[in-house]
């Protein structure tokens, strides 16, 4: 009886033996591998999401160089009209991404010496934008007329007709139904917020910008693909 109970108190005293070498094991060296093993995934996560951003941002300065439409404005005569007000004659001509004409240049008489840009513009949300959708990663840009600044609006000279797909994007490949229903509906999703943002579009309007034209002066209007409009001076 008492040799049982002796080799029992051995088998205890080994069993806990054991499981302490094993605990002892288990945290000088499974622990630290385990550990390693942590901080390792935690550091690929940041490495991930430190280029996913990186990315993005690179996208989104691509974007903010990138010139969607352009077109250049030539001062060909500058005087006073028959009714004394000054007068402007212009060229307008639109241009593609290395410079070359998109179309017949149009020539163009405005009274005045400030020349408008009135533009339709079509800006869809942010993350088609800086991800480059094919669709909807630019802003796209109707060329609506110019007018001098004694002119009226509805007086204006017409550039780009409203319902139609602008002439530059047809040349560029064959427009998609789904281009060609946002121009044709353009007023209309305007007006239907929720519509609009359903086919992720974030805002339609119009826009216009304006300068002082001078004598023989040359100016480009430029609309980059995340929606800024501009005219200046070209050198």
């Amino acid at each position: 009886m008492a040799a049982g109970r002796s080799a029992l108190l051995w088998l205890v005293v080994l069993v806990a033996v054991g499981s302490g070498g094993a605990y002892i094991a288990d945290q000088l060296v499974l622990a630290p591998g385990r550990e390693m093993q942590r901080q390792l995934a935690q550091r690929e996560a940041q490495i991930r999401a430190l280029t996913e951003r990186a990315q993005a941002l690179e996208a989104a300065v691509r974007l903010l160089r990138h010139t969607e439409r352009r077109a250049r404005i030539v001062v060909l005569d500058q005087g006073p009209g028959t009714d004394g007000h000054l007068v402007t004659r212009i060229r307008f001509s639109e241009l593609d991404s290395s410079g070359d004409p998109v179309g017949e240049p149009r020539e163009f008489t405005v009274t005045g010496d400030e020349v408008y840009v009135d533009t339709l513009v079509i800006k869809f949300e942010d993350e088609f934008v800086t991800a480059g959708d094919a669709l909807k990663g630019r802003s796209l840009l109707l060329f609506r007329r110019i007018f001098g600044d004694r002119h009226r609006p509805v007086d204006a000279h017409v550039l780009d007709r409203e319902g139609q797909m602008p002439h530059a994007y047809a040349a560029e490949k064959a427009p998609s139904a789904f281009e060609r229903e946002l121009w044709q509906q353009f007023w209309n999703l305007a007006n239907d917020p929720a519509e609009a943002k359903r086919r992720g579009v974030r805002a339609l309007h119009g826009e216009a910008v304006s300068t002082k034209l001078r004598k023989d002066g040359i100016y480009a209007v430029t609309f980059r693909s995340t929606g800024e409009l501009a005219i200046q001076p070209s050198p």
